[in-house]
């Protein structure tokens, strides 16, 4: 995460705008240190994502246990010839967009004469991610050009600017799940405003399942969800100057059945006294207090619904694998 480069990162085809120092550090620091220091604490898990934290997210979603990654490729492969040939020109804007492997799927399944008709514009907090990816597709997809944005697009996508030409507003990975429900539909909503008649929006959403297969999904025998859950400490340390160790903290994560949704928390093995010059006093932590660093909450077609009818959307297509693990929705305005 970047607050400080105002510049734009330009090579060939590829444009990389930092929308970040708009936010500034200081908004961080304050939403930070408002978490930690809740009655129940917790940071955002849009703090994963630094430079480590995208190479060990990466790694997980090769892994046997994580599920939602190749069972939601497998849905795009069966998908992407009919959704991106519709049009001969258009733009793909990517929220979270991350590695590139979700729009190298969508890409490949565009005839090739028609590629240098799109416009894909990538959206993520992680410079690192996007400037990655966006080198990778330049050597993939010479013809198409990259407009990425460094942002924060829960506060920032109003900052993307709109072309006239028709566009498919991709949110895959189930990040939608990271969020509450309230969260979820403010997002949705903010989204279906920008909607214009033959402008698509296609959403991931990982589906409730046995209890089994979404604990063995964020409690992996590598151990790489722990590394990745823990490392959000060392993020934390980079921006308030806290003094965490992730030694201090056990990863901590289970499915909690009245709220269907996966919950990551990092609980502190031992009183702990957590010093920072941004913190009026310092943070005490006593053994088994735990820090919330994530959701994932597990949607039904019927809460998916739900949602489109109170943001106003309206449900094209509803697309999932054979064994209703993953769905791909695409909305429209209604």
């Amino acid at each position: 995460m970047n607050f400080d480069e105002t510049g734009i990162f330009q090579k060939q085809k590829i444009r990389i705008k930092n929308l970040l120092p708009k936010i500034g550090i200081e908004q961080s620091r304050k939403e930070i240190i408002y978490g930690l220091t809740a009655e129940n604490p917790r940071i955002s898990s849009k703090y994963f994502y630094d430079e480590l934290g995208s190479e060990l997210f990466e790694e997980i979603t090769q892994l046997q246990e994580y599920y939602p990654t190749r069972t939601e490729q497998s849905i795009l492969r069966n998908i992407a010839p009919e959704i991106m040939n519709r049009n001969l020109s258009f733009e793909i804007i990517e929220l979270g967009s991350g590695d590139c492997s979700k729009i190298s799927i969508l890409l490949n399944a565009i005839d090739k004469i028609n590629l240098e008709n799109i416009n894909y514009i990538p959206v993520d907090i992680s410079d690192t991610a996007i400037k990655n990816s966006a080198n990778e597709l330049s050597v993939k997809f010479p013809q198409i050009e990259i407009d990425g944005y460094v942002a924060d697009f829960i506060h920032q996508l109003d900052q993307i600017p709109h072309s006239e030409k028709s566009r498919l507003i991709s949110f895959l990975g189930s990040t939608i799940g990271n969020f509450s429900k309230k969260d979820a539909k403010k997002i949705l909503l903010n989204l279906s405003k920008g909607l214009i008649r033959g402008d698509s929006l296609l959403v991931g959403f990982d589906l409730v399942k046995s209890e089994k297969v979404l604990n063995a999904a964020y409690n992996d025998s590598n151990g790489l969800t722990e590394k990745f859950n823990k490392n959000i400490l060392n993020v934390i340390n980079g921006i308030v100057e806290s003094d965490f160790k992730i030694e201090d903290f056990d990863h901590l994560s289970f499915f909690n059945t009245e709220k269907s949704r996966i919950e990551m928390h990092l609980e502190a093995n031992k009183d702990l006294v957590i010093q920072s010059p941004f913190f009026e006093t310092p943070i005490n932590f006593e053994k088994g207090d735990s820090i919330h660093t994530e959701n994932s909450h597990k949607y039904t077609f019927e809460i998916i619904a739900e949602l489109a009818k109170i943001t106003d959307l309206e449900i094209k297509n509803y697309y999932t694998d054979s064994k209703d693990w993953f769905a791909l929705v695409e909305f429209t305005t209604r």
